[in-house]
């Protein structure tokens, strides 16, 4: 029998990327970062060209999901082949610029940092605005944290924005680069009309429109002017944030970690039920941080 300690993966149940990335409004977060996403014209150039969106959409949402869940909660070992995987077929696909016939690859680094920049600070905004405890320090650390995500997919994590100051300094700099061209308008179109069956249209009315709805209108506002249509106000789409985080949260936790491929109680089974992902933990860490004979 082993004596090995248990491998908590990149990550580990101290960091804050264990304890934000079981929150479910991180499905919220994921549906902004895909509207987001879809503003840097190359990027979504290189997913709609490379693969059948409209009819694999779900699987690819899906695909994307498994692999956020891999890398925060998996092992080491999982997580260094998820990433391989995905640099191996990224290596692979290319794009092609309709204007110009320019080909290039889709695994170019500022490519790849656009949709890094973009899904993490969506997750970190949408947590935040919906009520999740977090400092700024906290918020600084998940950044800093995420660099080894950056690093999966192929980028130098030094090249990586590692505070908040930094993230927004990125999205300044890369603003004159996005549009609403063709591509963003049919992830636009999808993401407000997903195909689905006939027995699934009143789910998609009654819930999914008003998560997309949601995520859509949780955007900068330079986004919502790109895509041409507007969104209430940023405090009364932060009052949503938290009266929808409220109400997912209600939700039993375990119950909603069944979903699959369960990565979060597959974590918890390797390292022991005091790992399990919850907003107090970091309450806790901030309140010891800050309590007497802090450095």
């Amino acid at each position: 029998m082993s004596d090995a300690a248990p491998d908590p993966g990149l990550f580990g149940p101290d960091s804050v990327t264990w304890q934000m990335h079981g929150d479910p409004m991180m499905w919220v977060a994921g549906v902004r970062a895909l509207y987001l996403q879809a503003l840097h014209p190359r990027a979504v150039r290189g997913v709609i060209q490379n693969s059948d969106f409209r009819k694999d959409a779900w699987g690819r949402l899906l695909r994307t999901a498994n692999f956020v869940g891999t890398i925060s909660y998996g092992t080491t070992e999982a997580a260094e082949k998820a990433g391989a995987r995905v640099r191996r077929i990224h290596t692979h696909l290319k794009a092609t610029d309709p204007a110009t016939g320019e080909r290039y690859g889709v695994d170019e680094p500022e490519l790849l940092l656009w949709v890094h920049c973009a899904e993490v600070g969506s997750y970190l905004d949408v947590a935040r605005r919906s009520g999740f405890p977090l400092s700024d320090a906290q918020a600084d650390r998940y950044l800093a944290e995420q660099r080894e995500a950056a690093r999966l997919v192929g980028l130098d994590p030094a090249d990586v924005p590692a505070t908040t100051a930094q993230l927004a300094a990125y999205f300044d700099r890369v603003r004159p680069e996005l549009a609403a061209g063709p591509e963003a308008r049919e992830v636009d179109d999808f993401l407000q009309r997903p195909p689905v069956a006939t027995l699934l249209l009143p789910a998609r009315e009654l819930l999914w429109r008003r998560v997309a709805a949601l995520a859509y209108n949780a955007l900068p506002p330079y986004a919502h002017e790109l895509y041409g249509r507007a969104a209430p106000a940023p405090g009364r789409v932060t009052h949503q944030l938290i009266a929808t985080g409220k109400l997912l949260r209600c939700i039993p936790s375990r119950l909603r970690w069944q979903l699959p491929p369960g990565h979060i109680l597959k974590a918890m089974a390797r390292l022991g039920p005091g790992t399990r992902p919850a907003p107090y933990k970091l309450r806790r860490q901030e309140a010891i941080l800050d309590g007497p004979g802090r450095a």
